[in-house]
């Protein structure tokens, strides 16, 4: 291949990583490390909510203290353990001895009380904490992602499918929500469990030994466990893929379905496939409820080795009977945080796959060359275009060979040529959707690569055959390309080419809401609103690509009187596909296999015999024949 087949950097990159699927990832601290950037900016709510979950933990540990050293050992006992550590507690037990009868009782019950309603009222406000920070953290990447892929060029999203983009924006930020919603969870149970271990080894060492035991078996069984549900729910989320696949490929081929007779094949293939998700399912409830019951019994197994050893200290009197009831109350304490670790485990597992696949997009520097030293155009130019040897390719493929013409200002040129001829690929070069050689393409006799791509596109008006409408209103969609421009500016430019007909009618005008891709158009009135908006836009050239649909003869007149109003006085290029246009150009380039192979009149070109003769015959007199002739 040829040295001047151009695309820049795109080439040599390997799109295929978007395609690849990432089912799961460990625990990665570098994808951790870059998430927390942005907590970053939010960091005050953050170190909030962390200070909110120690205070509720300090208090959840305190109100088993409370029951076992001043409601059992200084109430009902009436003998405080003198080995327990004070804890701040004696102090609380002189004032509760003072009392006496129901008092006591009833002001100890008070203070537990209020222990567990300043506890709650923690734990729920460093939930809705957390939950702020995270979801403020997340919108930042959302909207890094958005913008960050809005900066990829056309060679990027030839290759990598948008359902993938868009997946890592939706789904996969969504994953890292629940990612870190789940290490908050993590935080909630952890803190109490540590301020419990510090309680505990100061009240009976030997006995909190006995319980730290049981924690890397309870480990090792949740560990073997989570990798037998790792495997069970991928082969949920395959089946539910595969669900997923069918029913679109049945609803959106409905019609041949129907027309041949596969409604029961197809409902058979679907029932199979259900019937093994379903399997899969009812194999990961059954795994999820035995590990729940045996987690279970072995809290309850924990809680007898606590109540005999302990039992046994108590009644030499090493230890007092409230220190025993706390120890029990501990328990919970400890088993807990594996637990919730087990049921995050799969959850924290994909999320570090999401994690992959949006730092994967976000390490995608591919883009469009930009100058290091721009030119600076004039505020308003003439719009000459000229093309010098201009040669371009992607993907192995030559496109456009050695092109060299030049178009003067205010000239209309139509663009002709057999399919995959180069037309297309043309006009987006002059859109700077590609990179392409330096010093082949110049507008007023200046280097388009020396011109930024945004003064490029403000200066040049590119309408595609597929002029994208968005969602929103008729004045956003025509003030799309000028957003400074004034609402009686964008009805004048609507008036100039007759949309102001169809939108007048409709019952919001021009505050009517499009629906997406403006389905609720017509094809000949989406096309007048895109001419509405490149008028809006005002550029001194335009690059158009004529639409080959079929509309009705008045549409159709109404259009081409549009194109007559957009193209004047102004430089034009315009891939075209009906005889009418062609014949309004000053002279027609004439492309075939990515060279130019004549440019001239229609009369010239047609004196010739050649390329545009035969195109003219074969093509251009049926799609000048219109619908209703």
């Amino acid at each position: 291949m040829s040295d001047s087949i151009t695309e820049g950097n795109s080439k040599k990159l390997d799109h295929s990583i978007f395609d690849a699927d990432i089912h799961g990832q460990s625990m990665n601290m570098v994808y951790l490390v870059r998430i927390f950037n942005w907590i970053g900016p939010h960091k005050k709510l953050a170190l909030f909510s962390i200070s909110l979950v120690i205070s509720a933990s300090i208090l959840a540990v305190l109100l088993p203290v409370v029951i076992s050293r001043v409601v059992i050992d200084g109430i009902i006992v009436g003998e405080p353990d003198l080995l327990l550590p004070d804890f701040g507690m004696n102090a609380l037990n002189d004032w509760l001895a003072g009392l006496t009868g129901w008092q006591s009782i009833f002001s100890a019950c008070t203070i537990f009380g209020v222990f567990i309603i300043c506890c709650h009222t923690f734990y729920h406000l460093h939930r809705i904490t957390f939950a702020r920070t995270v979801l403020h953290s997340l919108r930042d990447m959302r909207l890094d992602l958005f913008s960050h892929m809005e900066h990829r060029p056309s060679s990027f999203y030839d290759r990598v499918a948008v359902g993938r983009i868009m997946t890592r924006i939706t789904n996969d930020v969504q994953a890292l929500f629940e990612l870190l919603m789940g290490l908050g969870m993590l935080i909630g149970e952890f803190v109490p469990f540590f301020i419990a271990l510090v309680f505990m080894l100061a009240i009976d060492v030997k006995l909190t030994l006995y319980l730290l035991m049981a924690i890397p078996i309870f480990a090792v069984i949740t560990y073997f466990f989570r990798m037998t549900t790792r495997r069970v729910y991928r082969q949920i989320r395959n089946t539910v893929s595969q669900l997923n696949q069918n029913l679109q490929e049945n609803l959106s081929g409905m019609q041949v379905v129907q027309l041949s007779n596969r409604e029961d094949k197809n409902l058979s293939v679907y029932r199979d496939i259900n019937k093994d998700n379903q399997a899969h399912e009812i194999h990961a409830i059954y795994l999820e409820t035995g590990y729940g019951a045996f987690m279970d019994n072995m809290v309850n197994m924990a809680l007898a080795v606590i109540i005999w050893f302990g039992g046994g200290s108590a009644l030499q009197d090493a230890i007092s009977l409230g220190s025993v009831i706390l120890f029990t109350q501990f328990v919970d304490m400890f088993i807990r945080p594996i637990r919730v670790l087990g049921m995050q485990y799969n959850v924290l597992f994909r999320a570090m796959a999401s994690a992959e696949r949006i730092f994967q997009a976000l390490d995608w520097h591919e883009q469009i060359k930009e100058p290091k030293h721009p030119a600076i155009l004039p505020e308003r130019i003439k719009g000459k275009l000229e093309f010098r040897n201009l040669s371009f390719g992607y993907d192995s493929q030559q496109v456009l060979n050695d092109v060299s013409f030049t178009v003067q200002p205010g000239e209309k040129l139509a663009v002709v040529g057999p399919t995959g001829s180069g037309k297309s690929t043309l006009i987006r070069l002059l859109g700077r959707f590609y990179d392409f050689n330096d010093e082949t393409i110049f507008l007023d006799d200046i280097d388009l690569n020396t011109i930024p791509s945004h003064e490029v596109r403000s200066r040049i008006g590119v309408v595609l055959q597929d002029f994208h409408i968005f969602s929103g209103s008729i004045l956003d969609n025509i003030m799309l390309g000028n957003p400074g421009i004034t609402r009686q500016k964008a009805i004048d430019a609507a008036k100039i080419v007759h949309a102001n007909r169809f939108i007048e009618a409709l019952p919001m005008g021009y505050d009517e809401p499009l629906v997406e891709r403006g389905q609720n158009l017509s094809q000949g009135e989406r096309q007048l609103l895109a001419f509405a908006r490149v008028l809006a836009a005002d550029p001194e050239i335009l690059v158009l690509d004529e639409a080959t649909a079929s509309i009705d003869t008045e549409t159709e007149q109404l259009i081409q009187d549009a194109l007559k109003q957009i193209m004047q006085h102004r430089t034009s290029i315009l891939i075209a596909h009906r005889l009418q246009t062609i014949a309004e150009a000053d002279r027609i380039l004439v492309l075939k296999h990515g060279a130019l192979k004549e440019l001239g009149s229609h009369d010239e070109l047609m004196a010739l015999k050649g390329v545009y003769y035969t195109l003219n015959q074969l093509q251009f007199q049926d799609v000048s024949t219109s619908p209703g002739e």
